[in-house]
């Protein structure tokens, strides 16, 4: 009997890969010239013969993608790249996560994924092409990560569609070419789902052991942000799992130990070593990690209340279950969101009848409550929120798109199938058409994607009607009119750079916002041979860095050997500008905002006496260092809640200041009276 005639819910359950391997026997041993070579291009014998080139071609034209134009984004966010400058510089400070070899501060967030970009400078050298190359990487992984994980019970073409429409989701563009943690968090979020698919099919414990490592390895990377796929693995294993209740519940618990074992270990370094023998843990108050993984990085991102962040999640967009297909989001994730969510419901319909252990369903419960979970957190989180923490949506998304049209075309015969086929396209054009209206960009573009897609929507509810020779042009014209819209707005997005704390995918008119509705920083870049500049963006440094003068520059690297930092500036972006500009250690003074108690005055006082700190930046009054005369900050600015304010004064009250190209500094080894209170920059160069 044909299965597609077959009525949904008594549809047969896909037979697992491993029950199938088990019923099956070579007919033929491997022929002698039959090489590893030609097994790889060939792919798995049961596959059609343009499942492993199409693959390929995928895998390829992602990278190309993804490495065009690759450098125009300069450092992309400075805090991150000063930081794994820092890595590669010192051991201490790659594992801590510092912001500059001389371990004063660390990054706000673990340090995993700053690992992979300082090994890779390690390895390469320190440039915008270095840092940047893993993330790349890394997103070639995951599109491979997600083909193979829904290849392996829906089929080569499931696959090839998952990975298709993840490579073209606009935020995952963005951040595949961004050095935020984002990249490494997406990587190990899929192939956790991944893993836990094949516990599920195989009733392992050990399997769902490494569902647990990779879980512990992405708080590692972004803290409890990796949590949120957590109740969907964990369900789907005790309900699917191929075992016993007993041998679940084990691996359930087993999963659990591993996770906290492969993240505890770096969570108790840090807290069980002495505050005098690492650096400052940023983001907090009480140099603590475990207070800034539950407070200002975790639960305040829930409640609103983020100690020391700027403006305590105000001005970070209204949180409701619409946020995620509001104009500064919709654009980033939810092409197909509604799609999705539609083939999810078809989807579980259909497997309604199955037995508990099918791995159809299971791989829907993964994903779909990946998508659910996830989604509804960033659409009522009251605090901080960015349109780029979308990313983490993307690989659900593409999972269950094409999982879910998979499964209703293998039931196209019952109204079913084809019903679900229609209103998914249908949804995916509106939606893409209302996107597309919201920018004044391509006005044609939503035009044709409207009209293509309701056209062949309309013809999907017919597709038995159809002449077979029809069918492809048909289902191809329905693929053009889903991914065209993200398709034009990821080619935006890689033909522009990229720098700052807040991007965003797309042309510059559908550009987020970040605090206080200011528009996210999107400029800057990298001169021929590869040295990256970028602009002052953002309230006194907060969100992006500035382009030193040569002046400056040639200033803080006279005699750097004989100081700790070169420099101390106030907020750890206008710090990052000088580090990367020098390859010398600069003090960011309250971390990120600017806000954290580091260092303390008595601290501060006691390094300028040692004759550790040769230049203090002074403040820029919003403009980015080296824009602005003296001053620390009030309340609500650069310093304001930390020491940074009073550090300012005190320098200033005793400190000789000079004019460095442009900038204004104060030499921290002349007190104030024992020069002139002004220098030209090339005798503050040569002090």
């Amino acid at each position: 009997m044909d299965t597609t005639t077959a009525l949904p819910r008594s549809a047969p359950p896909a037979p697992s890969p491993r029950s199938a391997r088990l019923e099956q026997a070579p007919a033929t041993a491997t022929a002698p010239d039959d090489s590893r070579v030609r097994r790889f291009w060939r792919g798995p014998a049961e596959d059609p013969s343009w499942a492993r080139p199409a693959l390929l071609g995928l895998l390829l034209a992602t990278t190309l993608l993804y490495v065009w134009n690759l450098t125009s984004s300069g450092w992309a966010n400075a805090f991150y790249s000063a930081a794994v400058q820092a890595g590669s510089q010192s051991w201490e400070a790659f594992l801590f996560g510092s912001s500059d070899a001389g371990n004063s501060i660390t990054v706000d967030k673990p340090p995993a994924a700053l690992w992979v970009m300082a090994l890779s400078v390690r390895a390469f050298g320190l440039s915008s092409f270095s840092i940047l190359l893993p993330e790349v990487v890394m997103g070639v992984a995951t599109v491979g990560v997600v083909h193979a994980t829904v290849k392996r019970h829906f089929g080569a073409a499931a696959g090839l569609l998952s990975g298709a429409v993840l490579a073209l989701t606009p935020v995952a563009v963005l951040m595949f070419r961004f050095n935020n943690p984002d990249a490494l968090l997406v990587l190990l979020m899929a192939l956790g789902a991944w893993a836990t698919l094949r516990s599920i099919e195989q009733g392992s414990p050990k399997w769902f052991a490494i569902v647990g490592v990779l879980i512990g390895l992405g708080f590692l990377t972004k803290a409890l942000q990796v949590l949120l796929v957590v109740p969907a693995f964990g369900l789907a294993y005790l309900l699917f799992a191929d075992t016993t209740l007993r041998r679940r519940v084990t691996g359930a618990l087993l999963g659990s130990a591993a996770m906290v074992l492969s993240a505890g270990w770096w969570v108790a370094l840090v807290e069980l070593v002495p505050a005098s023998m690492r650096p400052y843990i940023g983001g907090s108050q009480d140099n603590s990690f475990l207070s800034v993984t539950f407070g200002y990085n975790g639960l305040g991102r829930l409640s609103g209340d983020e100690t020391g962040s700027v403006g305590g999640g105000n001005g970070w967009g209204q949180p409701g279950l619409t946020r995620m297909f509001s104009s500064a989001i919709g654009g980033q994730i939810s092409w197909l969101i509604p799609s999705a969510l539609i083939l999810l419901a078809v989807g579980l319909y259909l497997r309604g009848r199955a037995p508990r252990t099918d791995p159809r369903r299971a791989a829907y419960v993964v994903w779909g409550g990946w998508l659910l979970v996830t989604g509804l957190t960033f659409s009522l989180m009251a605090g901080i929120f960015h349109e780029y923490y979308t990313v983490a949506l993307a690989p659900a998304v593409a999972a269950l798109v094409g999982m879910g049209a998979t499964e209703a075309w293998e039931h196209r015969r019952h109204p079913v199938g084809s019903i679900a086929l229609a209103a998914a396209t249908a949804a995916a054009a509106t939606w893409g058409f209302i996107l597309l209206s919201r920018v004044d960009w391509v006005p044609w573009l939503r035009v044709a994607v409207l009209a293509l897609g309701m056209a062949s929507a309309l013809l999907l509810l017919a597709i038995t009607q159809l002449h077979r020779r029809w069918v492809p042009a048909v289902v191809a014209t329905a693929l053009v009119a889903a991914l065209a819209g993200p398709a034009a707005y990821s080619l935006s997005t890689v033909a522009s750079p990229h720098t700052g704390s807040i991007v965003t995918a797309g042309p510059a008119s559908a550009g987020g916002r970040g605090p206080g509705g200011m528009p996210g920083v999107q400029a800057g870049g990298a001169p021929a041979g590869g040295a990256p500049t970028g602009r002052g963006g953002g309230p006194g440094g907060l969100l992006d860095t500035s382009t030193p003068d040569t002046a400056v520059v040639s200033a803080l690297s006279a005699n750097a050997s004989r100081y700790t930092w070169v420099a101390a500036a106030i907020g750890s972006q206008n710090a990052a500008g000088l580090q990367l500009a020098t390859n010398f250690p600069v003090m960011a003074i309250g971390g990120f905002n600017g806000s954290d108690p580091s260092p303390t005055l008595a601290q501060f006082q006691a390094w300028v006496q040692q004759g550790k700190i040769h230049y203090f930046a002074a403040s820029s009054g919003g403009r980015g260092v080296g824009f602005g005369g003296p001053g620390g900050g009030g309340p609500g600015g650069l310093g304001g809640l930390g020491t940074g304010s009073q550090i300012s004064t005190w320098v200033q009250e005793s400190f000789t200041a000079v004019t460095i190209g442009g900038s204004t500094f104060y030499d921290l080894t002349q007190p104030a009276g024992a020069a002139t209170s002004s220098t030209t920059s090339s005798t503050a160069a040569t002090s």
